[in-house]
Protein backbone atom coordinates (compact mmCIF):
# COMPACT_ATOMS: atom_id res chain seq x y z
CA UNK A 1 0.00 0.00 0.00
CA UNK A 2 0.76 3.49 -1.23
CA UNK A 3 1.49 6.23 1.38
CA UNK A 4 0.81 10.04 0.45
CA UNK A 5 4.12 10.95 1.23
CA UNK A 6 5.69 8.58 -1.58
CA UNK A 7 3.50 9.57 -4.37
CA UNK A 8 4.48 13.45 -4.00
CA UNK A 9 8.00 12.37 -4.43
CA UNK A 10 7.04 10.72 -7.55
CA UNK A 11 5.90 13.43 -8.77
CA UNK A 12 8.77 15.66 -7.69
CA UNK A 13 11.49 13.29 -9.46
CA UNK A 14 9.37 13.75 -12.86
CA UNK A 15 8.98 17.44 -12.37
CA UNK A 16 12.75 17.13 -12.01
CA UNK A 17 13.52 15.26 -15.17
CA UNK A 18 10.44 17.50 -17.20
CA UNK A 19 11.63 21.18 -16.42
CA UNK A 20 14.95 20.91 -17.86
CA UNK A 21 13.77 19.33 -21.06
CA UNK A 22 11.15 21.98 -21.08
CA UNK A 23 13.73 24.41 -20.81
CA UNK A 24 15.32 23.09 -23.74
CA UNK A 25 12.20 22.82 -26.01
CA UNK A 26 11.32 26.63 -25.32
CA UNK A 27 15.15 27.34 -25.81
CA UNK A 28 14.70 25.51 -29.45
CA UNK A 29 11.66 27.68 -30.33
CA UNK A 30 12.80 31.43 -28.89
CA UNK A 31 15.80 31.37 -31.62
CA UNK A 32 13.71 30.48 -35.20
CA UNK A 33 10.87 33.18 -33.35
CA UNK A 34 13.73 36.22 -33.24
CA UNK A 35 15.71 35.37 -36.95
CA UNK A 36 11.96 35.50 -38.16
CA UNK A 37 10.72 38.43 -36.36
CA UNK A 38 14.45 40.23 -37.57
CA UNK A 39 13.78 38.78 -41.13
CA UNK A 40 10.24 40.23 -41.15
CA UNK A 41 10.92 43.62 -39.64
CA UNK A 42 14.34 44.08 -41.77
CA UNK A 43 12.02 43.01 -45.39
CA UNK A 44 9.68 45.69 -44.40
CA UNK A 45 11.82 48.74 -43.87
CA UNK A 46 13.94 47.28 -47.19
CA UNK A 47 10.41 47.39 -49.29
CA UNK A 48 10.00 50.96 -47.60
CA UNK A 49 13.47 52.10 -48.86
CA UNK A 50 12.66 50.44 -52.22
CA UNK A 51 9.40 53.07 -52.42
CA UNK A 52 11.16 55.66 -51.40
CA UNK A 53 13.77 55.27 -54.05
CA UNK A 54 11.17 54.31 -56.65
CA UNK A 55 9.18 57.43 -55.71
CA UNK A 56 10.99 60.13 -55.38
CA UNK A 57 10.94 63.20 -57.38
CA UNK A 58 13.90 65.37 -56.43
CA UNK A 59 16.22 66.33 -58.69
CA UNK A 60 18.25 63.82 -59.74
CA UNK A 61 16.62 60.99 -57.35
CA UNK A 62 16.56 60.25 -53.53
CA UNK A 63 19.58 60.01 -52.39
CA UNK A 64 21.22 56.87 -51.05
CA UNK A 65 22.00 58.76 -47.54
CA UNK A 66 17.92 59.60 -47.13
CA UNK A 67 17.07 56.16 -48.05
CA UNK A 68 19.93 55.14 -45.85
CA UNK A 69 18.09 57.28 -42.90
CA UNK A 70 14.52 56.08 -43.59
CA UNK A 71 15.53 51.99 -43.43
CA UNK A 72 17.54 53.02 -40.13
CA UNK A 73 14.75 54.74 -38.77
CA UNK A 74 12.10 51.51 -39.69
CA UNK A 75 14.89 48.81 -37.82
CA UNK A 76 14.79 50.63 -34.75
CA UNK A 77 11.95 48.17 -33.99
CA UNK A 78 14.41 45.79 -33.56
CA UNK A 79 15.99 45.64 -30.02
CA UNK A 80 19.79 46.79 -29.68
CA UNK A 81 20.42 43.33 -28.11
CA UNK A 82 23.37 40.93 -29.31
CA UNK A 83 20.53 38.12 -29.80
CA UNK A 84 18.09 40.80 -32.00
CA UNK A 85 21.31 42.61 -33.82
CA UNK A 86 24.77 42.92 -32.94
CA UNK A 87 25.77 46.42 -31.40
CA UNK A 88 28.66 46.38 -29.51
CA UNK A 89 31.23 47.65 -29.81
CA UNK A 90 29.65 49.37 -32.95
CA UNK A 91 26.26 48.95 -34.93
CA UNK A 92 26.13 45.86 -37.61
CA UNK A 93 23.85 47.27 -39.78
CA UNK A 94 24.82 47.36 -43.37
CA UNK A 95 22.49 48.82 -45.75
CA UNK A 96 22.83 49.45 -49.37
CA UNK A 97 20.52 51.72 -51.26
CA UNK A 98 20.80 51.12 -55.33
CA UNK A 99 18.88 53.40 -58.45
CA UNK A 100 16.52 55.65 -58.52
CA UNK A 101 13.14 56.31 -60.04
CA UNK A 102 14.95 56.57 -63.47
CA UNK A 103 15.90 52.90 -63.29
CA UNK A 104 14.18 50.41 -64.22
CA UNK A 105 14.82 48.40 -61.12
CA UNK A 106 15.64 50.05 -57.82
CA UNK A 107 17.17 47.62 -54.47
CA UNK A 108 18.09 47.82 -50.76
CA UNK A 109 19.83 45.39 -48.91
CA UNK A 110 20.43 44.89 -45.29
CA UNK A 111 22.65 43.19 -43.78
CA UNK A 112 23.16 42.60 -39.96
CA UNK A 113 24.67 40.06 -37.20
CA UNK A 114 23.06 38.09 -34.48
CA UNK A 115 24.68 36.39 -31.32
CA UNK A 116 22.61 32.80 -31.13
CA UNK A 117 21.28 31.31 -28.05
CA UNK A 118 23.56 28.81 -26.43
CA UNK A 119 22.04 25.34 -27.69
CA UNK A 120 22.40 26.96 -31.37
CA UNK A 121 25.96 28.23 -30.87
CA UNK A 122 27.48 25.14 -30.56
CA UNK A 123 24.97 23.99 -33.31
CA UNK A 124 25.47 26.56 -35.73
CA UNK A 125 29.35 26.62 -35.31
CA UNK A 126 29.22 22.30 -36.19
CA UNK A 127 27.30 23.07 -39.51
CA UNK A 128 29.45 26.11 -40.20
CA UNK A 129 27.13 28.72 -40.29
CA UNK A 130 28.70 31.38 -37.69
CA UNK A 131 31.62 33.46 -38.59
CA UNK A 132 35.06 33.96 -36.89
CA UNK A 133 33.22 35.78 -33.71
CA UNK A 134 30.58 33.46 -33.17
CA UNK A 135 27.28 35.59 -35.11
CA UNK A 136 25.04 34.59 -37.43
CA UNK A 137 24.77 36.70 -40.32
CA UNK A 138 20.72 37.71 -41.36
CA UNK A 139 20.58 38.84 -45.53
CA UNK A 140 17.40 40.73 -46.41
CA UNK A 141 17.31 42.22 -50.12
CA UNK A 142 14.35 43.24 -51.43
CA UNK A 143 13.87 44.76 -54.99
CA UNK A 144 10.69 46.91 -56.81
CA UNK A 145 10.47 48.18 -60.43
CA UNK A 146 10.52 52.14 -60.99
CA UNK A 147 7.67 51.83 -63.25
CA UNK A 148 5.10 49.35 -64.04
CA UNK A 149 5.97 46.36 -66.56
CA UNK A 150 3.46 47.47 -69.09
CA UNK A 151 4.80 51.31 -69.22
CA UNK A 152 8.84 49.97 -69.11
CA UNK A 153 7.74 48.31 -72.39
CA UNK A 154 5.85 50.43 -73.89
CA UNK A 155 8.95 52.76 -73.22
CA UNK A 156 6.71 55.60 -71.59
CA UNK A 157 8.84 57.89 -69.85
CA UNK A 158 7.23 59.30 -66.30
CA UNK A 159 8.58 62.66 -66.90
CA UNK A 160 6.01 62.84 -69.47
CA UNK A 161 3.11 61.82 -67.80
CA UNK A 162 4.41 64.60 -65.05
CA UNK A 163 4.38 67.75 -67.95
CA UNK A 164 1.60 66.51 -70.47
CA UNK A 165 -1.38 68.84 -70.43
CA UNK A 166 -4.68 67.14 -71.19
Amino acid sequence: MCSRTDEAGQATVEAAFLVPVLFIVLLLLLQPGILLYDRIVMQGAAAQGCRLLATSTQAGGSSPVMCEDVVRRSLGAIPPHDLFHVHEPSCTWEITCEGDEYAGEVAVSIRTKVRPLPLFDAAASLAGAVDGAGYLTVDVRETARTQPAWAQAAGVDPDAWATARG
